[in-house]
């Protein structure tokens, strides 16, 4: 398992059309993959869990994967979150 803080670093932070791009990342792999944001803990393929977390650009969240890809989806999640 990996589990990392992630700072959030797109302009219009995760709004609906950010959101379900990132589960289309978070969908390609095996792995489970959460974001927590203080007691909030979502999985990052479910688009409705990630909509009620409302994350803006500059928020810090603890993204965790688990599962034989887990290194690749961490990646892939980070390069989204950070704007790459």
């Amino acid at each position: 398992m990996i589990k990392k803080p992630v700072k959030i670093n797109l302009n219009t932070g995760l709004e609906a059309r950010p959101v379900a791009q990132l589960v289309q990342v978070a969908s390609q792999f095996d792995s489970d993959i959460h974001v927590e944001v203080g007691q909030k803990k979502v999985n990052a393929k479910s688009i409705m869990g990630m909509m009620t977390l409302g994350l803006d650009m500059g928020e810090e969240i603890i993204l965790s994967a688990n599962g034989e890809d887990e290194t690749e989806a961490m990646r892939s999640m980070e390069d989204y979150l950070s704007g790459k």
